[in-house]
This record gives C-alpha cells, sequence and structure tokens, in this order.
C-alpha cells in the first residue's frame, strides 16, 4: 500500500471521545458504538464553527503502541480556541509530519484493511502521538467512499 509524506499545521477537532484498545477486537466494538452516538446524538448540529463537513476520526493518548490503550475521537475541525459545547471533548493536533494513507470503497471495511496493513507493517517509524481518519462528504455512499488516514511519524 503506498503513500505519501506530508506535513501538517497543528488543528483543533470537537467530537465525541471514547478510551478503548485493540485487544480482543474491544476497538470494533467501542469505537462502532461511538459512531452509533455520533449521529444519534447529532454532534454535527452542536458545532456550529465547524470549518467543514469532514468528519474527524482521531487516534491519541497512547498508552504504549497499537495493542495498549487509545482514546478515539469523533467530531469536527475548528477554528483554534472554539468554545467547547457541554458533553463534547476537544483536541488539538500538533503540527506533525504524516504518512497519508487512502482507502476506497466499502466502509468500515476498506478502513480497516487499511489499518491493518499499518499494524503488520514493521518499518513505519510510527511515533503513536496523534493519528486520523477523515470522511469526507462521500462518506454517504457507504459502499463507494474514499478515507484518509494519516499516520504519525518520527
Amino acid at each position: 500500500m503506498e503513500y505519501k509524506e506530508i506535513r501538517t499545521d497543528e488543528f483543533d477537532v470537537i467530537g465525541i471521545a471514547v478510551r478503548t484498545t485493540n485487544a480482543d477486537n474491544r476497538s470494533q466494538k467501542d469505537i462502532g458504538e461511538l459512531w452509533a452516538r455520533f449521529f444519534c446524538e447529532d454532534v454535527k448540529g452542536q458545532i456550529a464553527s465547524r470549518l467543514s463537513d469532514d468528519v474527524y476520526c482521531i487516534y491519541t493518548d497512547y498508552e504504549s503502541n497499537f495493542m495498549g490503550a487509545y482514546t478515539t475521537i469523533l467530531g469536527y475541525k475548528v477554528p483554534h480556541n472554539t468554545p467547547v459545547p457541554e458533553g463534547l471533548v476537544q483536541k488539538t493536533v500538533p503540527a506533525q509530519k504524516y504518512h497519508e494513507y487512502q482507502s476506497e470503497g466499502k466502509i468500515p471495511e476498506c478502513v480497516a484493511r487499511t489499518w491493518v496493513y499499518i499494524w503488520l507493517k514493521p518499518d513505519n517509524e510510527r511515533n503513536y502521538l496523534c493519528d486520523f481518519d477523515v470522511y469526507d462528504s462521500s462518506i454517504e455512499d457507504q459502499n463507494n467512499s474514499v478515507v484518509r488516514t494519516y499516520l504519525s511519524v518520527k
């Protein structure tokens, strides 16, 4: 699987969060439930200051490596210093070097394939600082979506 090496500027995301782990496939259940909450609780409607309708899925606060505990946040990119609505969380994604992967096809399977590839690739130079997926408007067609995955690297 190919990737592009890029650098991003710091940005903020506001959304909802869950603490999970990939051990025993716990993250599949937890993140699936987070997506359900995301739509049921109309997170989009609670964040009027969002900079776009792209959905960000942030993976951060890693305990160790990809098998340790980490936090997942689903939300929207917002201007710095945006007030955080009650019940939501804010995360600043640091300026960083990333490997950008692109997944295409049915969600969530296409994104899962990308992450399995990343987990099995021993030479990817991960720093476990803050990784994220970006879901653009193609998410509305769950059988034919494009998702970009950003892996923070040294």
